[in-house]
C-alpha cells in the first residue's frame, strides 16, 4: 500500500474516531508525517501509533495529535504555546490552525531537526526555542491557547499564569495512582474548569534542561 493510500485510511480512521474539525483533518492530511519519522519507521508513518524519535522522546500517534488539536479549539486569529516540540509534527499541524505557534523544547538537537523540517515545509509562522517547558514563554504571554505534549504530575502553575482570560489549555496529566489522561482546562472568571478527554501514554514532563543544554545556556 502506498503512503498516500495509508494516509487516506488514517484520515477515515480519525473521522470514525470522532474527529469532526475539518481544519484538523485537512492539516493532518497536508502535513507529510513521513518526514518527521526516523528512517527505520518510515513505512509506519500513517499507522495510528507512537514512534520513537530519540532522546527517549516519541512522536505521538496521529489519533492523539488530532484529539488534542481539536480539543484546543483552533482559531486562526490567536497564537498558541506548545510545550515539547519533539519532532515538530504537532507544531506543524498547529501552524495550519493558529496565527502563530510558539514552541519550547528541552533538547537542542531535536529542536534543530524540527526547525529544519519547518524550513523544508516552508512553514513561517512557528517560533521555537530551547527552554524548560515548566517555565513556558513568559515574554510572549498571555496565550489564548496552550498545548502540552509531555505529562507532568500536576498542571504547572507558570503555564496557568500564562493562560489568558477565557484561554484553553490541553495537557496530559500523570497524576499519582491514576491512569494518564488528557484534560482540557478553560480559564474563566471563577478560575479553571477541567474536562476529561481521553486516556493516553505520554513521556513524563521533566523540570529544567538536560545538563549539556543547561551548560550551553549558561555559557
Amino acid at each position: 500500500m502506498t503512503l498516500e493510500a495509508r494516509k487516506i485510511r488514517l484520515i477515515m480512521e480519525l473521522r470514525r474516531g470522532g474527529i469532526t474539525d475539518t481544519g484538523v483533518l485537512a492539516a493532518i492530511e497536508r502535513i507529510p508525517r513521513e518526514i518527521f519519522v526516523p528512517e527505520p519507521f518510515q513505512d509506519q508513518s500513517y499507522e495510528n501509533r507512537t514512534l520513537p524519535i530519540g532522546h527517549g522522546q516519541t512522536l505521538s500517534q496521529p489519533g492523539v495529535v488530532a484529539i488534542m488539536s481539536q480539543a484546543v479549539l483552533p482559531d486562526r486569529s490567536v497564537k498558541i504555546l506548545e510545550v515539547g516540540t519533539g519532532s515538530g509534527y504537532q507544531a506543524s499541524v498547529l501552524s495550519r490552525l493558529f496565527r502563530r505557534v510558539y514552541t519550547v523544547e528541552r533538547y537542542r538537537e531535536l529542536l534543530k531537526e524540527a526547525e529544519s523540517r519547518f524550513e523544508q515545509l516552508r512553514i513561517t509562522n512557528i517560533t521555537a526555542k530551547v527552554g524548560d517547558g515548566y517555565r513556558g514563554w513568559t515574554e510572549q504571554a498571555p496565550f489564548q491557547r496552550i498545548i502540552v505534549t509531555a505529562a507532568p504530575a500536576e498542571v504547572p502553575g507558570s503555564l496557568v499564569d500564562q493562560l489568558g482570560e477565557g484561554g484553553v489549555m490541553v495537557i496530559p496529566l500523570a497524576r499519582p495512582g491514576r491512569e494518564q489522561e488528557v484534560v482540557r482546562l478553560t480559564r474563566g472568571p471563577q478560575g479553571l474548569s477541567e474536562e476529561h478527554l481521553t486516556t493516553v501514554r505520554f513521556v513524563p514532563m521533566v523540570h529544567g534542561l538536560p545538563k549539556k543544554e543547561a551548560k550551553l545556556s549558561e555559557g
